[in-house]
């Protein structure tokens, strides 16, 4: 019986060997005791490894619109989530489940998104006053949850 062409899985079989720093000589006294032998090299099996727990963070990235429209006419909502678009996010629901933050930078003056961090990492900074011109407020999507 050939298991050729069947996939197996072998993560139970995968062995990590790790240098540990400092180890050889207290291997070499303790093996000069005969206390016990081993070499200085550490073998670790996957099995044994702790395995990262999921946060309530992850679990919260499955939020997905309901439903979605064009928006209509000019509002704050609607030049926030122009600036979320631009900077390539959904929303700002969206943007927090991406980058892992609780707040988003905002002009305290008129509560406008002030900077977003875009998924290749560099930034989109936005002036204070209104930047979503009303030739581009159909093109904005409003998400609903």
């Amino acid at each position: 019986m050939s298991n050729k062409g069947t996939p197996v899985d072998r993560t139970s079989e995968l062995m990590v060997t790790q240098e540990v720093p400092g180890i050889s000589r207290c291997l070499e006294e303790a093996h000069s005791l005969d206390e016990f032998s081993t070499s200085h090299k550490e073998v670790l099996s996957t099995n044994n490894m702790k395995k990262p727990e999921v946060s309530g963070v992850m679990t919260e990235a499955d939020i997905k619109p309901k439903s979605i429209h064009d928006a209509k006419k000019w509002s704050a909502d609607v030049e926030n989530l122009y600036r979320f678009q631009q900077a390539g996010y959904r929303d700002e629901v969206e943007y927090k489940q991406v980058k892992q933050v609780d707040t988003v930078e905002r002009w305290p003056e008129t509560g406008f998104v002030k900077k977003l961090q875009r998924r290749d990492n560099t930034f989109n900074y936005f002036d204070k006053q209104r930047e979503c011109k009303d030739k581009e407020v159909h093109k904005v999507k409003v998400y609903v949850y």
